[in-house]
């Protein structure tokens, strides 16, 4: 038993070992996927007998990426996405900064924050839509929304997690509040503030699809939802299947950004 527990970690340690890993659990959740669709199982409360097959799937995936729609429709959603996204980090990286430096500010801003942070995405797009002139800018409004919230609340427990002892060391050597914001609170609540980077990522993506599916004329939210009330079954998995990838690279390519941005962590998780 002790063999085992010594040898599991080191095993996991080899980049060749994570990557059997990985293939080998979605290669299992293709070949469940497979059996429960092409058996048409039936479990009670769950049903996979009007499910599309893996095969069906594939053909989908091959129509459309033969079909111009397939560009326009990405580029719309990358569009929203970046625009919302950057405006969201932004935006939440420095509320959260004043929030969690300032006392005022979170009496002033803490209490209204927190009553809109559960509102959903679906409950905003009819007050988007009002207040927006264009369906395009109403999206984008939804997909920031989504993004916003884990930002702040990522940056402010960042800042409130800095040892108050590093910042009294650094004014006592003279350090200005300037200073200070960059050399000693920035540096301790990176890791917190990519962390909120990338699950907002994630949940503008959530945001974007809901409000493509309502008010969208372009954009893979649109297309999945055009393919479900047209019946093509199939090409609602694909659309699934393109917003969860496009969602994983996205966080990936922000938690890339984020190691580089931060060297010194992996540093001194190396040692």
């Amino acid at each position: 038993m002790s063999t085992l527990a010594l040898t599991a970690p080191s095993l996991l340690r080899s980049r060749g070992a994570r990557a059997i890993v990985q293939w080998a659990s979605l290669a299992f959740c293709l070949l469940l996927w497979h059996f429960a669709t092409t058996r048409h199982w039936n479990l009670g409360i769950v049903t996979f007998e009007n499910v599309p097959t893996p095969a069906d799937t594939l053909a989908a995936i091959v129509d459309l990426a033969h079909s111009p729609k397939l560009f326009s429709d990405l580029a719309s959603s990358l569009r929203r996405i970046a625009a919302g996204y950057v405006a969201a980090a932004s935006s939440g990286i420095a509320l959260g900064l004043a929030i969690g430096r300032s006392q005022w500010t979170r009496l002033a801003l803490l209490t209204p924050l927190e009553v809109l942070r559960p509102i959903p995405a679906v409950a905003w797009i009819p007050l988007a839509i009002l207040m927006f002139p264009s369906s395009e800018m109403s999206m984008i409004f939804i997909t920031f929304t989504g993004a916003f919230f884990p930002i702040l609340l990522g940056t402010i427990h960042g800042v409130e997690g800095v040892e108050p002892r590093l910042v009294s060391s650094a004014r006592s050597l003279g350090a200005n509040d300037r200073v200070i914001l960059r050399e000693v609170i920035l540096p301790g609540a990176a890791p917190a503030i990519v962390t909120g980077l990338a699950i907002g990522m994630g949940t503008s993506w959530f945001c974007l699809v809901t409000a493509e599916m309502i008010s969208g004329q372009f954009g893979i939210g649109y297309y999945t939802w055009q393919s479900y009330t047209v019946q093509r079954y199939p090409e609602v998995v694909v659309g699934m299947l393109l917003i969860g990838l496009l969602g994983m690279g996205s966080s990936a390519l922000v938690r890339i950004a984020g190691r580089r941005l931060t060297p010194w962590l992996a540093a001194g998780r190396r040692r």
